[in-house]
């Protein structure tokens, strides 16, 4: 349906040219809203109220223009007033609906609606504003033509090519479902290159049809898409690679790989799933808060229905109470009756139609109760099943978020050199450079810590006596107490540890080259442990 609306003033004549006489046929469809039941003076009702604000264009008019050759029910025209009304933010404003049949501009019959709205909210004395009424109507009628499955008019079709990274739920969803089209493919990377004559204007069309220009694996250039996959140019395009060269020139090592562009394209998507996923919830709070008020509305009606009800079985219960006493006789004539028994039957006859009648009314009262459970019932379940879909839909977009979170980058790990050790020419071990008095300027230890002249001497060892013995076994180097050179202080903290055990095996290897320069000593019988 072709949707076309405007704020206007002048009720007068859009009264007068909804009631023309040139149209085949005029239906005042409703009225509603309105004290007055004729259209002229509702809309005119319209104009006094809107006296009292500063409002001149105090009605909206809308046109409902079907496809010719479609036949359009009554319900389908209500149904897109409402959902125009719905959009507009007009909900509950007085408003009028005229059809009108006539011979359009081909000379063909066709039947057409016009719906006017009074902008002014009478309990506060002002008007409804409307904002981007031209755009929400566009987005309406492509909704209806696309819901009634008619041929969209080449005015309501999107004409540029669209960044599949700026999606809407519903294509979102789409996408998840549909499969990748090599032929689509190739035709979009074509396009691409058609349109280029050089390396940022080939990027920024490929942007347009969602791809990023990326370095392959060949020092190539490929085309990623948004799940990632790449697409050799030159193989897709169908090109020389010298060609691709020509225009894009050489290709560097600075210029984004296959994994970064994946990062990107993940990050992007990310983002706008997190976008959607705030718009669902604000939503999901829209459609409770509707939701409610429908609730109360239909609490409210149904507490009218019921009060109403309960008045009118006390008036009925009223009169046929009245009418079973005017059946008993007064005076004289009542005593007979008591005397003759027609007094006790007529009582008895009371009593059987007074419970008669209370339960009567009491099954009239469950009925009321059961209808309007029903209608409850209804409304909840609605209620229940449009929550239960966006909640889904917000579920699947965290899972999906979750999905195309980027990777973090990979931190790198710092390897610390393992310092070179040099042999200390005073206590024969070894030290990490900057601990020794070699002359060197980063010499951080005194003389003392290293000079065996000033240590403690050991007294001399008397030479061992030799002991006949059957058999020698090879000398044993004597286990000699290990050299700890103090703590320095100019070592960084890492690096001790490592300096440690380079100076222990530095150690064991100078005491093992020394004892097998020591002359040998006959020391008798060794016990082998």
């Amino acid at each position: 349906m072709i949707l076309v609306g405007n704020q206007r003033g002048g009720a007068k004549n859009l009264g007068l040219h909804l009631l023309k006489e040139e149209n085949d046929h005029v239906e005042v469809y409703e009225l509603r809203g309105f004290a007055s039941d004729n259209l002229h003076s509702a809309l005119n009702e319209t104009y006094a109220i809107s006296r009292g604000t500063q409002c001149k264009q105090f009605l909206y008019s809308l046109s409902i223009n079907p496809p010719p050759d479609a036949d359009v029910s009554t319900d389908d025209f209500e149904d897109a007033i409402n959902r125009a009304e719905l959009k507009l933010g007009l909900t509950g404003q007085p408003r009028a609906i005229v059809f009108h049949e006539k011979a359009g501009t081909d000379g063909l019959p066709r039947r057409h609606a016009h719906a006017v709205w009074s902008r002014i909210i009478a309990d506060e004395m002002k008007a409804v504003q409307m904002s981007h009424d031209h755009r929400k109507l566009t987005e309406l009628s492509r909704e209806l033509y696309l819901d009634h499955g008619w041929k969209m008019p080449r005015g309501l079709m999107v004409s540029e090519e669209r960044d599949p990274r700026q999606f809407t739920m519903e294509e979102w969803q789409q996408a998840k479902r549909a499969k990748v089209d090599a032929r689509e493919i190739k035709a979009a990377l074509k396009d691409c290159w058609a349109v280029s004559d050089s390396r940022a204007a080939f990027m920024a069309a490929l942007e347009s049809r969602g791809f990023k220009l990326a370095r392959g694996d060949r020092r190539g250039f490929v085309a990623v898409d948004m799940s990632g996959e790449p697409y050799a140019v030159a193989k897709w395009v169908e090109i020389r690679t010298k060609e691709v060269r020509a225009r894009l020139g050489e290709l560097n090592e600075d210029f984004p790989s296959v994994e970064q562009r994946k990062h990107e394209f993940a990050q992007q998507i990310s983002q706008r799933l997190s976008e959607l996923h705030r718009e669902e919830e604000r939503k999901e709070a829209e459609e409770r808060q509707r939701q409610e008020a429908e609730r109360r509305a239909l609490v409210e009606r149904q507490r009218i229905e019921r009060a109403e009800q309960a008045t009118a079985l006390k008036a009925r219960q009223d009169s046929e109470i009245a009418e079973r006493q005017d059946r008993f006789k007064r005076g004289l004539r009542g005593l007979l009756d008591r005397i003759t028994g027609r007094h006790g039957r007529i009582r008895e006859q009371n009593i059987a139609e007074t419970e008669a009648a209370m339960q009567r009314d009491r099954a009239e009262k469950d009925a009321v109760v059961f209808r309007q459970l029903g209608e409850r019932r209804t409304l909840d379940e609605q209620r229940r099943a449009a929550l239960e879909q966006m909640q889904e839909r917000q579920r699947e977009l965290q899972a999906d978020i979750q999905q195309h979170q980027p990777p973090p980058a990979e931190q790198a790990r710092v390897v610390t050199p393992r310092p070179r050790l040099t042999h200390c020419p005073h206590c024969g071990t070894y030290h990490p450079p900057g601990s020794l008095l070699d002359g060197n300027p980063g010499s951080t230890l005194s003389g003392n810590q290293h000079r065996p002249e000033v240590k403690e001497q050991e007294p001399a060892r008397a030479p061992p006596q030799p002991m006949p013995a059957p058999a020698v076994a090879p000398p044993q180097p004597e286990p000699v107490p290990a050299i700890t050179p103090p703590p320095e202080p100019s070592v960084q903290a890492n690096n001790e540890q490592v300096a440690r055990d380079a100076r222990r095996d530095a150690f064991i290897e100078h005491r093992q080259e020394q004892a097998t320069q020591q002359p040998t000593h006959d020391r008798g019988p060794s016990i082998s442990r």
